[in-house]
């Protein structure tokens, strides 16, 4: 699967599903992002249950605000609508694999019940 480009027309609704969304806040004159485009391209053809969403902060500045977006790439991971993982700069592909399985290996009951007693 390729990658899906995400506005705020759509962020919510692609983001709010069950599973896992992998989300790469971008722009085009930013040369980490350039680099890191094509390892996440590799990573979305070898995870097909994953859905890899691209943000251009250029062009979606008031999701870039929504997040906190203050450097670009920050590569955020999404489970069952929940923000589990999100960190600014471009990751080795070796990186970007382990984030995946880490993802993966979330319980997300109990995940659930952290941010329960955290918010209360």
């Amino acid at each position: 699967m390729a990658t899906v480009e995400l506005t705020s027309a759509n962020f919510d609704e692609v983001t709010g599903n069950d599973g896992i969304v992998l989300v790469d806040f971008w722009a085009d004159w930013c040369g980490p992002c350039k680099r890191f485009a094509p390892v996440y391209e590799r990573s979305s053809e070898k995870h097909q249950n994953i859905v890899f969403g691209k943000v251009d902060t250029e062009a979606q500045q008031e999701l870039g605000a929504k997040f906190d977006i203050r450097s670009i790439p920050t590569i955020m991971a999404i489970r069952d609508g929940v923000i589990v993982f999100a960190q600014p700069g471009a990751l080795p592909e070796s990186a970007l694999e382990n984030l995946i399985e880490q993802v993966e290996a979330l319980d997300m009951e109990d995940v659930r019940k952290q941010l329960a007693e955290h918010n209360h």
